[in-house]
């Protein structure tokens, strides 16, 4: 079997350089691109190792000396946290582009039949690293950011009630709600109105009017005691029924805006 060198250093330095970059975007580390090359030729000379004959722990042992050394050239040392990050970023996002080269290889490089593989002779893992590698890291990233920015917002919510019932749900933080009680000057929480029904009897709800594009009305509110998040306990709001089934990435409830506010000045 034939091996060609400069093929083999060539794409490693290509897979690592992709990684690199995909953890400093990732974690937004700002590295400078001749750190992140200068680590990925280092990863890329480490496979020397392969062409002598050693055993598997020592193989294991020398690659996680390898990443470490990498991490330190591509990123430096801050503390421990920034670290260990880095290194955990590293094995994350490799692991994740290997199962999918891994998978686009077996089902374009094997044919089955019944529960039996065999390989054809057609590898394509050198077109999927310069072309599908890239893609598929660009769309880890871009979901990463997605995840991020849209779980940060999701919080653990207690409604205490006058009657001192306790409904525990999730609440979404939407800066877009921002309705307020002009007369008690309270603002608005959304929840729907079924998962309500067991915790309250309203004699006299509140109407606050709201407005969205097009639309105006209102929107039938009641008192409750308080709202309480991460141990924190607001009372300057109400909560408003909607008809609509709310499922926001698992949310029951839309908390207003102003509880972005609030929770800042408690911590």
């Amino acid at each position: 079997m034939k091996i060609y060198l400069d093929l083999v250093f060539i794409l490693n330095f290509i897979y690592d350089l992709l990684l690199l970059m995909t953890v400093d975007i990732t974690l937004k580390r700002h590295a400078k691109f001749i750190r992140l090359i200068l680590s990925a030729i280092l990863g890329a000379l480490s496979l020397v190792i392969l062409f002598f004959p050693c055993e598997e722990v020592i193989l294991f042992i020398f690659k996680i000396i390898a990443s470490v050394l990498m991490i330190l050239v591509a990123f430096g040392y801050k503390n421990i946290k920034y670290f260990g990050t880095n290194m955990i970023y590293l094995y994350m996002c490799s692991v994740i582009l290997g199962g999918f080269l891994y998978f686009l290889n077996v089902e374009f490089s094997y044919k089955r039949e019944g529960m039996v593989f065999y390989f054809e002779g057609l590898s394509i893992n050198y077109v999927l690293l310069l072309i599908v590698s890239p893609i598929i890291l660009y769309l880890y990233v871009r979901e990463h950011k997605k995840f991020k920015s849209t779980y940060n917002y999701n919080y653990k919510i207690n409604i205490v009630f006058k009657n001192n019932k306790c409904l525990e749900c999730n609440g979404f933080l939407d800066t877009g709600n921002k309705l307020k009680d002009p007369i008690t000057k309270k603002y608005v929480i959304l929840v729907n109105k079924k998962i309500l029904e067991p915790y309250i009897n309203i004699r006299s709800p509140i109407y606050v009017p709201y407005k969205t594009v097009g639309y105006q009305g209102l929107i039938k509110c009641f008192s409750i005691k308080y709202i309480k998040i991460s141990n924190q306990v607001f009372k300057n709001y109400l909560i408003g029924l909607v008809p609509e089934k709310i499922d926001l990435n698992g949310s029951d409830c839309l908390l207003n805006y102003k509880l972005m506010e609030d929770i800042c000045l408690e911590n």
